[in-house]
């Protein structure tokens, strides 16, 4: 109930000032004629509606809420000046820095920090949220809302220094008047990873633009998927794997005026899942469970996951002694279809009173190219920015070696130009959550697929009150 009773309360408060809110997809935006694609380009000293912002400066505390620690080891390491007092303290100048993480499960952050922005009007200055993070799936909610100021009129963050950045990291978070609500340090492009003795024993070699042959589309892959599992490998741990690669690829949206709607590549995934499920050439694992994870050991019989660039670092155990990734052991080609797979971007709270400093980290953090070529170097990552990706993707000294010492960024390079947002919508991490629990049941054989389907739209009611089927 308090979950529910949150979310309805951030909608109403949202609802009174904007169009679309956490109830609202693209699709309400689109019934005003102005979709996704119709903003994207728009600047945002376009908009004529007046700023609501309430920004200042003279805070004490910086307050920062995420749910991992990814974007505070990036502060750590990168941004200029910043001194770590505490695991999840800091220092910049005067102004301490509080980190505060909840995790993603259970939608306890996104519960968390619609209280905390609820509350924020009313707050005590050293516990005013003054930035906070948000991932694609559910950018939307926070973007069409006044609880995230504009990054240029609110901010003052230049759009010549934006402009290096690629375009969709920037749909992603511009609101329905073409305002931008947000900015990332990096885009995630992405492709399927492999083990190249698996590919040398199986397919004879292991060759990136040769995988690629025997990879080229789905077809191509269910062929290769079954020669893996002659020689008693799985072509992928689970199917959620592939998951994206598909949802990435999807023509419509998963909310149709209202009706949840399920988009044909969607359901080309639950057949080719199914069946791959049935041949024992994959699995039903959780992403991120530990027999899901097995297949990054060197005793496991995995020979592909699909990922982008902070998947290596960050999922891959290539630290772990008796890992692939320790020795190089992995290499990367595009796949069956490119696709992207996550990222982070930073807002800037309305009520911040640390606004400078606010404008200062998403300058330095997203549109630096030192250090955003810094961050590549060291952390693996894929930067937002156009020039240091296409100097380091032909930089040939550049080498990753958990790849073996292949440069994975050409690669990369070319998948991103593909991406296309027109579909996204605030819906999208509860259906893509709800429908892969649903169908494990399917695959797995403890329902046939109307009754999975219907688990699955009961969940989505239930999570979203607003939508029908």
């Amino acid at each position: 109930m308090r979950k529910k009773v949150l979310s309805v309360l951030l909608c109403t408060a949202m609802a009174a000032t904007m169009l679309t809110g956490c109830g609202g997809s693209a699709d309400d935006t689109n019934k005003k004629g102005t979709d996704n694609n119709a903003t994207s380009g728009a600047s945002s000293a376009t908009s004529e509606k007046k700023s609501t912002a309430q920004v200042s400066d003279g805070g004490k505390v910086l307050n920062i809420r995420c749910w991992n620690d990814e974007f505070k080891s990036r502060i750590e390491d990168h941004y200029p000046g910043y001194k770590k007092t505490g695991k999840w303290k800091g220092k910049i100048g005067d102004v301490e820095v509080k980190w505060t993480m909840v995790a993603n499960e259970g939608n306890a952050y996104q519960d968390a920090l619609d209280q905390a922005l609820l509350n924020q009007a009313d707050a005590k200055a050293d516990d005013k949220v003054d930035m906070f993070l948000v991932e694609a799936d559910y950018a939307l909610k926070y973007v069409n809302s006044d609880y995230t100021v504009d990054v240029v009129n609110d901010l003052g963050v230049s759009e010549d220094s934006l402009s290096n950045q690629y375009k969709y990291t920037q749909d992603i978070v511009r609101d329905a008047e073409g305002k931008l609500k947000g900015s990332s340090w990096q885009a995630c492009p992405a492709g399927m990873i492999y083990r190249r003795d698996i590919a040398k024993k199986v397919f004879g070699t292991d060759e990136p633009d040769k995988i690629q042959e025997i990879f080229s589309d789905w077809d191509a892959f269910k062929e290769a998927a079954a020669k893996l599992k002659d020689k008693g490998y799985l072509a992928t741990a689970s199917v959620n794997d592939a998951y994206r690669v598909f949802s990435n690829n999807v023509t419509s949206k998963w909310v149709e005026d209202g009706k949840i709607n399920i988009d044909e590549n969607i359901k080309t995934w639950v057949d080719m899942s199914k069946e791959m499920v049935d041949n024992k050439e994959t699995a039903t694992y959780d992403l991120w469970s530990s027999d899901w994870s097995k297949g990054f050991m060197k005793s496991g019989n995995v020979f592909a996951y699909f990922g982008p660039a902070w998947f290596f670092n960050f999922s891959m155990s290539a630290d772990k002694k008796g890992s692939v990734g320790i020795d190089g052991g992995w290499a990367l080609c595009k796949g069956p279809q490119s696709f992207y797979w996550g990222g982070t971007w930073i807002c800037g709270a309305n009520g911040t009173d640390n606004s400078s400093l606010v404008k200062d980290i998403i300058e330095k953090m997203t549109t630096d190219e030192s250090i955003m070529t810094d961050i590549v170097k060291k952390d693996n990552d894929f930067a937002n920015n156009k020039s240091a990706m296409d100097t380091l993707s032909k930089d040939k000294s550049f080498k990753n070696t958990i790849l073996g010492g292949q440069n994975p960024l050409p690669i990369f390079c070319d998948g991103i130009e593909s991406i296309d947002l027109s579909n996204l919508s605030s819906y999208d991490q509860g259906c893509n959550e709800e429908f892969q629990k649903a169908m494990k049941d399917y695959f797995d054989g403890n329902a046939d697929y109307d009754a999975a389907l219907e688990q699955f739209y009961q969940s989505v009611e239930t999570k979203y009150p607003d939508l029908t089927h």
